[in-house]
């Protein structure tokens, strides 16, 4: 493309998979909205490696800094020194490579995790925008810590017995909530995990406008009452998903040494198949990840298990009935005819895939942001069941609980599925609506763009 008079943004991402995807495929629907815009995407030279050969739009291009922060592979291992080292080693990099960049910079969309790119964009006098990549009823709950803090609500490291049943019903726009419900930290990292997610949600509120990964229709009350809280724009614009591309299209997954689950896929009974994953980063311990699988045969449910590391592990527990493997295109599994239910642990971005593709969930949450999650998806939204009710692997969900609880989801016939099931269908056609033309959604990514073009001509002028 013509660079010359392009608009150019600039799209930061912390450098994480949970995060990184959303950021790519925000700067897809930009980049296909218009196609003045010319989008640097700034990663690692690792993870540069890792996406780099990722279908694009041609006006998005890929650049890196060096690895200056503990690698993908092992980033869990220490997640709070991780968190140290993206907060204080990324920032002089970054501004060395925007020296280099051309045309001029008019905007850069930065994880809200990466709060110095707001320092960089005023020392650059450049716009910043800062995407959430959670829900934002978690940017509430973060934004008003010293609320819940001056009434000894948080951080609390113990949740168990009648503790945890308490409720909250004091934050903005947030329906009552438990205090188990609350953001889980565990004692060894809570403190720096949160003195810095603190920081982020500071940051983000000097920046030029916030973009949250969700739609209008999802957490209305509680956008509402943060719009009428901060001098800045809002703009909803999610859910940031690879919806773009059709989920019937052929896809990497055919190319991929384990795409013939989509074979087994097509072999399986409508709605039969409870899809099976618990995340990319912090996984489950090896007795619970034993314990899911006696649960899952003695459901007698079919299911594809995407259980990476860990297949090698699980060689008997697919047998007759089920499927593991160690990948798959999640959103095109979710959006098959045979998967009826996910057992997820409510990741924003697996919620907002499960609830695009219209599947009700099983809840197992482990960390953070995907306990009060799974609140939304059980008993806000009622998508849900609960499965795992106590945080940390020392609290075990036994195999017959698991079976019994997979059998009340994938129970096509029965009243309590049936219903989960058509209040799915109800929030993934709200979703449909919202990034629709003239949706929630698409309205305010329109509403977005137009903005930063405009403030490109401010400047040229």
């Amino acid at each position: 493309m013509d660079t010359t008079s392009a608009v150019h943004l600039v799209a930061l991402p912390y450098p994480g998979r949970g995060h990184i995807n959303p950021m790519m495929n925000l700067c897809k629907l930009l980049a296909m909205s218009d196609e003045s815009l010319l989008i640097t995407f700034v990663v690692t030279e690792e993870w540069l490696g890792f996406i780099g050969s990722a279908p694009k739009p041609p006006n998005i291009r890929l650049r890196s800094i060096p690895n200056v922060i503990p690698s993908e592979l092992v980033r869990g291992d220490d997640f709070a020194g991780f968190i140290e080292a993206v907060y204080t080693k990324m920032e002089a990099p970054f501004e060395r490579l925007l020296e280099g960049l051309e045309p001029k910079v008019s905007c850069i969309v930065a994880d809200t995790y990466m709060p110095w790119a707001v320092t960089v964009g005023k020392r650059w006098n450049v716009a910043v925008a800062s995407l959430w990549p959670m829900a934002p009823s978690m940017f509430s709950i973060c934004y008003h810590f010293e609320l819940l803090n001056s009434k000894g609500h948080f951080p609390m490291y113990d949740l168990s017995g009648e503790i945890g049943e308490e409720r909250v019903n004091y934050i903005p726009g947030i329906s009552s909530i438990r205090l188990a419900d609350l953001p889980y930290i565990s004692i060894t990292d809570g403190e720096a995990v949160l003195g810095r997610a603190r920081e982020a949600i500071s940051f983000s509120t000097e920046s030029h406008c916030l973009l949250f990964n969700a739609f209008y229709e999802l957490e209305k009350h509680v956008i509402d009452s943060l719009r009428a809280k901060f001098r800045i724009p809002i703009y909803h614009v999610g859910p940031t998903i690879p919806y773009m591309t059709p989920p019937d299209m052929p896809s990497k997954a055919i190319d991929h040494p384990n795409g013939d689950h989509f074979e087994w896929l097509d072999l399986q009974p409508k709605g039969s198949v409870l899809y099976v994953s618990l995340g990319s980063f912090l996984s489950v311990s090896a007795p619970q990840m034993d314990e899911i699988a006696i649960g899952l045969k003695a459901s007698g449910v079919r299911f594809l298990w995407v259980a990476r590391g860990d297949v090698a592990r699980l060689p008997e527990v697919s047998r007759d009935i089920g499927l593991v493997v160690p990948w798959c295109d999640q959103l095109r599994v979710l959006c098959h005819s045979s998967v009826g239910g996910f057992l997820t642990h409510c990741g924003w971005n697996s919620t907002m895939e499960s609830v695009y593709a219209g599947v009700p969930m099983l809840t197992f949450p482990i960390f953070w942001d995907q306990i009060p999650n799974a609140k939304l998806i059980v008993e806000d939204w009622k998508i849900g069941l609960q499965l795992k009710k106590e945080i940390g692997n020392e609290n075990l969900v036994q195999g017959q609980e698991i079976a019994q609880t997979v059998k009340r989801l994938m129970d096509l016939d029965g009243d309590e599925s049936r219903e989960l099931r058509r209040r799915a269908r109800e929030m993934k056609e709200s979703c449909e609506r919202a990034v629709e033309k003239g949706g929630s959604s698409e309205t305010n990514l329109r509403a977005f763009v137009k903005e930063i073009v405009q403030g490109q001509k401010n400047q040229s002028n």
